[in-house]
């Protein structure tokens, strides 16, 4: 199906931690907060409020400096039980507009309503609807984008939260696109969009001109990509997730982490968010694994597999840690982490038996640019 004949959403529920606190706790209505980790033990903001984003505290920033930028800032310890219990509550809601939703996490979500349950023909009504039912039911604001294709979709679902609804028809896709900076390209953080504005590449269009073997030379294999995007063409289809049969999340960092104990803390919170979901699931893992991005996009993964099997949180912090170790994390800048845990077993069946004996660290896989 070409993007014109398509119709995709992107909603993305406005600062979702810090919003779910401040709805239950009435006395947070108003004041910034931040959800996160204790700044005296190297804690990150997992969430801001939008009081508190007019200081400068964002997400992924260690709490410490939030505490700096913000004195009045009200720390709350995060509640994933909770949001959890929110977040399948707006996902109920997507379901019934769509089958075809494709989860990104807790707070946001592809949709594609071409053909939808509503039998609304304008991706713009189907959004509005959307919008509508979650402050109904959760009283939580979200924004969405509505567009013929993914890339474009996320970019307007930020064009103007909270509690935004922008709309880019495929006649205004090229105008829209105009608009744009070159840090709106994926995978263009604040270090790589400083390489491309010192080549004169200051909007998202310039990168349409650039030759292609100078675009590689500032971002790699990813360049081929970014010339696609820089002209709106995103042929991806919104994938309905399949059993998991591995476990984790990452997280991509809005400026470049050099700081090694702030590594680690998100290292931290990656791990036990992953142990948690093997504890809610039943499930157990042999293998974990991390991924590093470096600010040069260079991608490497590291995995630790032992047996027997375990959802201990501790046990799969200490083995991501030690992962992290063995990375040049903290010397040179991270844009992006995760922590994978795979091999995984149900509680009822048996631990899976390898064919070939495992040394107790592989070596350094490069994974891609992607």
């Amino acid at each position: 199906m070409t993007d014109s004949a398509r119709r995709i959403v992107h909603v993305d529920m406005d600062a979702f931690y810090a919003s779910v606190e401040q709805r239950d706790d009435p006395s947070l209505a108003g004041k910034p907060v931040a959800v996160g980790g204790r700044p005296e033990r190297r804690g990150v903001v997992a969430a801001a409020s939008y009081e508190a984003r007019e200081f400068g505290v964002r997400s992924a920033m260690a709490m410490a400096r939030a505490v700096r930028l913000c004195p009045a800032l009200v720390i709350v310890r995060p509640d994933f039980s909770k949001y959890r219990a929110v977040s399948k509550e707006v996902f109920e809601i997507f379901r019934e507009a769509t089958r075809l939703v494709e989860p990104l996490s807790l707070d946001e979500a592809y949709l594609d309503v071409t053909v939808n349950a509503w039998g609304e023909p304008l991706a713009t009504t189907v959004a509005k609807r959307i919008k509508a039912h979650i402050l109904e039911r959760t009283r939580l604001t979200a924004s969405a984008g509505v567009a013929p294709n993914k890339f474009i979709a996320k970019i307007a679902s930020g064009w103007q939260k909270p509690d935004g609804l922008t709309v880019v028809p495929h006649a205004r896709v090229e105008a829209f696109l105009q608009k744009l900076p070159v840090e709106a390209l994926w995978g263009v953080g604040p270090v790589t969009a400083g390489k491309l504005r010192a080549r004169g590449i200051e909007r998202l269009v310039d990168v349409r001109d650039v030759e292609l073997d100078a675009l590689r030379g500032i971002v790699g294999s990813w360049a081929e990509s970014l010339q696609r995007l820089a002209w709106g063409h995103d042929d991806r289809p919104v994938v309905v997730n399949r059993p998991s049969k591995s476990a984790g999340s990452e997280r991509t960092f809005a400026e470049d982490l050099i700081d090694l104990d702030t590594i680690r803390a998100e290292i931290d919170g990656l791990a036990r968010r992953g142990a948690d979901w093997l504890a809610r699931s039943g499930r157990t893992a042999r293998t974990v694994t991390i991924k590093v991005r470096y600010g040069d996009f260079t991608t490497i993964t590291r995995r630790h597999t032992a047996s027997p099997p375990t959802r201990d949180a501790e046990e799969i912090v200490r083995r991501a840690l030690g992962l992290l170790d063995r990375t040049d994390a903290g010397v040179r800048a991270v844009r992006l982490l995760g922590v994978t845990m795979h091999n995984l077993t149900a509680d009822d069946e048996p631990a899976p038996v390898d064919r070939l004996p495992r040394l107790p660290f592989d070596g350094l896989e490069p994974s891609g640019l992607l």
